[in-house]
């Protein structure tokens, strides 16, 4: 688990970046849905072991970005924590968690904790920019997503989904931001959830 806490008055955007060592080749595997949130953290389900390094991407305004350091997991075994003090101005962590109990509130008052943002397995923004569809059953069962603006206008939709594996052009969506869909699997409502496209085009 990785947490954090923002002091920062203004802040445009916070990724979660993962490599396999504390200097290169980090990779954003997660943005949050609002960076303005002051206390947040995200599970990563997805690591292939216990013992990559990660740290948070923040962006501020007119383009200014920087880093938190980067860490390593550790085992979480108290009920209750401080607050780790870092040399970053205005983020009192990363604290990041191999193993977790339940623990109280990590600035220590009584603010009830906000919801995680966990991107969709099938329909999700790759690394390139494009949205990603993986769907393994698609040809066995009939799928079908439709694609919303943040406001719930519905953008468009795709029908009888045949590929298994496929990439939606960026530009299909006009603008950056968050998007939301809709997946259908033999007409039922499979998965509602969202993306977010980058400030790339």
């Amino acid at each position: 688990m990785i947490g954090w806490v923002n002091e920062f008055e203004t802040v445009r955007q916070i990724s979660i970046q993962r490599s396999f060592d504390s200097l290169k080749n980090f990779k954003t595997i997660l943005t949050v849905a609002d960076p303005s949130i002051p206390e947040n953290g995200y599970v990563d389900t997805k690591a292939s072991n216990d013992q990559m390094f990660y740290r948070l991407y923040i962006m501020l305004d007119k383009g200014a970005f920087l880093f938190s350091d980067a860490k390593r997991p550790v085992l979480d075994t108290v009920v209750k924590r401080d607050v780790v003090k870092t040399d970053l101005p205005g983020i009192n962590t990363p604290v990041i968690i191999k193993d977790s109990v339940v623990i109280g509130p990590v600035n220590g008052n009584n603010r009830p904790k906000a919801d995680v943002f966990v991107p969709s397995k099938r329909v999700f923004t790759f690394k390139d920019g494009y949205v990603r569809i993986i769907l393994p059953s698609a040809g066995d069962k009939k799928y079908s997503i439709k694609f919303f603006t943040p406001e719930d206008e519905m953008l468009f939709e795709l029908k009888d989904i045949k590929q298994k594996d496929f990439k939606i052009d960026k530009t299909n969506f006009y603008h950056s931001g968050w998007f939301k869909f809709e997946l259908y699997e033999n007409d039922e409502l499979l998965e509602k959830n969202k993306f977010y496209l980058p400030k790339e085009f």
